[in-house]
């Protein structure tokens, strides 16, 4: 299968990768909560529930390909520096690898910029895994449970599950960027359940800054 070369000369297969023109994808301390807003279910038609359950069950793992040691110079580079950037919040290092590299292929998957994607995380949990919001959505990306019965088997505690939910989160914002036709600004208020207000995009376009990258 014919592989699609992404941003930084990754590749990721077809059969992996979440085109960007898809139509449109235990006990919790108190300070674990997160009080992000979140999406608002909706009725899916068919043929959208089933590309975007199609893109979450594919549970490939997050492992990226390069065309030439220039492209993988560059995405090492990249995990490097974000990695440092990420020291204060992720301390063990294996941890924050894996957390980056899976960030980092699940955006390029869903054709999501990685720093747009990051800094919708900062806004949402704060990179807490088990983050909560009162509203109930869960996980990094702070997913609506209602999403694992729409487009998934249902089961809303895998979405502390560190691939399953950054794999939904990405989909998601995907699906609204397409039905809004690529307007980011609405697509991050539907995303937030705040569609047309200004606040939470402007959060995430703030935080998207701080792990912008630009090659050396």
């Amino acid at each position: 299968m014919t592989p699609a070369t992404g941003p930084l000369g990754a590749r990721v297969t077809r059969r992996n990768c979440l085109l960007p023109s898809l139509i449109g994808l235990g006990l919790l301390s108190i300070q674990e909560q997160s009080s992000a807003g979140a999406q608002i279910e909706e009725p899916l038609i068919d043929s959208v529930r089933t590309a975007l359950s199609s893109a979450v069950r594919n549970a490939a793992p997050p492992i990226p390909e390069f065309s030439d040691t220039e492209s993988r110079l560059r995405y090492l580079r990249w995990l490097g520096a974000m990695s440092e950037r990420l020291k204060k919040k992720k301390t063990d290092l294996e941890s924050r690898k894996e957390f980056l590299q899976t960030v980092w292929y699940e955006s390029k998957r869903a054709g999501l910029d990685v720093s747009l994607v990051l800094g919708l995380i900062q806004v949402e949990s704060n990179f807490r895994k088990y983050a909560v919001s009162v509203v109930g959505a869960r996980g990094y990306m702070q997913v609506m449970p209602f999403w694992t019965r729409a487009i998934g088997d249902g089961d809303a505690g895998r979405l502390f599950h560190m691939q399953t939910n950054l794999r939904f989160g990405c989909v998601i914002l995907r699906h609204y960027l397409d039905r809004e036709k690529g307007d980011l600004f609405l697509a991050l208020g539907r995303y937030n359940g705040s569609r047309g207000k200004p606040q939470y995009p402007d959060a995430v376009f703030a935080n998207k800054r701080l792990w912008e990258f630009v090659p050396k």
